[in-house]
């Protein structure tokens, strides 16, 4: 088995990771290439291009990428051609895997696409590429199947692959010794982003707001960030060290776990968040003529998973303007003053866990549609048609 994989952030790295290692336990032969993070990297994809080259945020901010971007996405592209792959497993990332998914189909390789594009809440056209070139959407959230199965796609839930995965490492004291951290402390989370450019636009804001929780409650903030981040060699490091905030890096559901609040970016984060019912303040900005294009094409009622799959608001949402140290100061004090609403917050946590974990593994469910997809089309070339 010849496996083009291919993911564009950090998120989508780890499940990718996880379906070749189910992948390979199956089909101890098989090869992987493309799009690879640090993860699959480890799991043993050749990676074609490096998946940080093309970790952008923003509909502006993208475009002084995209000379960049475009030539990865040709040298993805030719692989592609003199590989020939059997399958392609793309992972998120629409704006760079929906043209793929495009050419793979012009070129008869069966495409599984893994973790559906948000088309439920913008740019609904992405479901007409879906529908002319993918073979199975893999959806991680319980509400996408009927959505992209009523727009003609054939879709499937397998559950949210974090279900499984987000599970603390070590236990409280094992976690304190290894980071330095006296064992009584309040612990306050921050979790602004797995990409440079989303850390640079939070941790102002973030440290405004670390600032003012202080003078009320005595807290220690760990700023989590993704392995290999490279925080030492990042233009806010003298920020936090100013702030007196610890830096942890590839330990992220360790330092939720031990967490008493978390201050969260909107996205992945929150699921691991819910996972592991932590209470939680979520925030997100973006260029400003990001925000006046992109707020008019949002249909979505909310921002934050854990109250898309709640379908109410479980966890504040402070969105662009509403992001200020002030507001996220207020709403972290809320809840740690307020037993009740901290209460009510990890009930509701409760229940998006609950229908986000499933019976089997996700990437195992995963696996299962790539092999019956193969199997589909070697019948189709053994009987000719």
């Amino acid at each position: 088995m010849r496996v083009l994989i291919s993911a564009g952030e950090a998120s989508g790295d780890l499940y990718a990771s996880r379906l070749v290692d189910v992948l390979r336990a199956r089909h101890p032969d098989a090869e992987f290439f493309g799009c690879a993070g640090p993860r699959m990297q480890a799991a043993g994809v050749h990676a074609i291009i490096d998946m940080r080259s093309i970790a952008v945020v923003g509909l502006v901010e993208v475009l002084r990428h995209i000379p960049r971007i475009w030539g990865q996405f040709q040298k993805l592209a030719r692989a592609a051609l003199t590989e020939s792959p059997e399958i392609a497993i793309l992972t998120d990332a629409p704006d760079f895997h929906l043209p793929l998914a495009r050419r793979l189909h012009r070129r008869g390789v069966p495409v599984v696409y893994l973790i559906a594009p948000q088309a439920w809440a913008w740019r609904e056209g992405r479901v007409r590429t879906l529908r002319k070139t993918i073979r199975r959407l893999l959806c991680i959230f319980p509400f996408e199947p009927d959505f992209f199965e009523q727009r003609g796609v054939p879709a499937t839930y397998i559950g949210h692959p974090l279900g499984r995965l987000a599970k603390p490492s070590m236990d409280r004291t094992g976690f304190c010794a290894k980071f330095g951290i006296d064992p009584s402390a309040r612990i306050l989370a921050l979790l602004p982003g797995s990409r440079h450019g989303e850390v640079e636009r939070h941790i102002p804001d973030l440290i405004g707001a670390v600032e003012q929780i202080r003078k009320s409650h005595p807290m220690t903030p760990v700023l989590a960030l993704p392995p290999g981040f490279g925080a030492e060699t990042a233009t806010f490091r003298e920020r936090i060290r100013a702030a007196s905030i610890q830096v942890v890096e590839g330990f992220t559901w360790d330092v939720l776990a031990q967490a008493e609040l978390a201050l969260a970016k909107s996205g992945t984060v929150t699921v691991e968040a819910a996972l592991l019912g932590v209470p939680m303040v979520t925030f997100y900005r973006v260029n400003a003529l990001s925000w006046i294009v992109g707020r008019w094409l949002v249909r979505a009622p909310f921002l934050s998973i854990p109250n898309l799959v709640a379908g109410r608001r479980v966890v504040p949402e402070l969105i662009q303007h509403e992001m200020t140290p002030e507001r996220i100061a207020a709403e972290a004090i809320h809840l740690l003053d307020d037993d009740a609403a901290r209460t009510a917050m990890r009930d509701g946590l409760a229940e998006v866990a609950r229908k986000l974990r499933s019976d089997r593994d996700p990437m195992e469910v995963a696996a299962d549609w790539v092999e019956r997809i193969c199997s589909e089309k070697f019948a189709r070339v053994k009987s000719g048609s």
